[in-house]
């Protein structure tokens, strides 16, 4: 997994930051065990069930680490285009988009006709965010990163929000608790959904029931297309600095070098 850039940055927040976030009941800052405990029973009103309350909140920790890691990495991305491009895009990781273009190619051209969103920019993103799931997918327990950052209050409520959507992935048997694993934001799964992206776009798109983003390939690069599509994304259209679908990728990652390098990337798997 790639250095992951500040909280503001991480692709699939913006999804989240751009809506409206409601209003949760409980209080940041204060005892850790008691702001858990409010935030038990806010889940318990949203229709979770005790077991996974239980299960996914008993006895949470904590993280200081991740406040650190989250107050350190904000405002990253200072590097130049040509220098951060150089360190994300080379000629491995180009191979290796390709190989999975025509590994994937019937997969990827039922979700191009599905979704409206070009294979290289789906396989692009997949890349740059996990080596094509074979690279890190963060190594933190999600309930501890979430359960931290919520009780933090410079961004309680955006946090407390992803809280509750991780605890309905796991009430809705998508994931089991043990796979709930992320980065240091809560980003789940091969392309790095936050909870609350992963309900809102996530697609069973192999039709087995759940929607699981760390081991389903189809659901993985289908959830994403369809995040981009409902942004806006349309195919066909250049995707370049300035046009509709560029603006429309600000959903995924809202940093312009960032988005540049998606396009360069698919540009080189598409042999441009």
């Amino acid at each position: 997994m790639h250095f992951r850039p500040a909280f503001a940055f991480c692709a699939s927040v913006l999804a989240t930051l751009i809506l409206a976030t409601p209003s949760y009941a409980a209080r940041c800052g204060g005892d850790f065990n008691t702001f858990v405990a409010a935030m038990s029973q806010e889940a318990a009103a949203s229709g979770i069930s005790q077991g996974v309350i239980s299960q996914a909140l008993g006895g949470v920790q904590q993280d200081g680490g991740v406040l650190a890691f989250d107050r350190r990495q904000r405002g990253t991305f200072n590097k130049s285009f040509e220098q951060y491009v150089s360190t994300r895009v080379g000629a491995g990781r180009i191979n290796a988009g390709r190989a999975m273009l025509q590994r994937h190619a019937a997969l990827l051209s039922s979700i191009e006709q599905k979704f409206g969103v070009p294979r290289q920019i789906l396989v692009a993103i997949w890349g740059l965010e996990t080596d094509f799931g074979k690279g890190d997918m963060g190594k933190l327990p999600v309930f501890r990163v979430l359960s931290t950052m919520a009780h933090d209050c410079r961004r309680t409520e955006l946090f407390q929000g992803e809280l509750l959507a991780a605890l309905k992935i796991v009430q809705r048997g998508d994931l089991r608790l043990n796979d709930m694993i992320g980065a240091y934001a809560g980003e789940i799964g091969q392309t790095q959904f936050l909870p609350s992206s992963y309900i809102k776009y996530g697609v069973d798109f192999d039709g087995d029931g759940h929607v699981d983003l760390r081991h389903s390939v189809p659901d993985v690069l289908a959830s994403t297309a369809n995040l981009l599509h409902t942004s806006g994304f349309k195919m066909g259209a250049p995707y370049g600095e300035g046009t509709a679908n560029f603006e429309a990728m600000r959903e995924w990652n809202r940093a312009t070098i960032y988005r540049k390098t998606i396009g360069y990337f698919a540009d080189q798997l598409g042999g441009r």
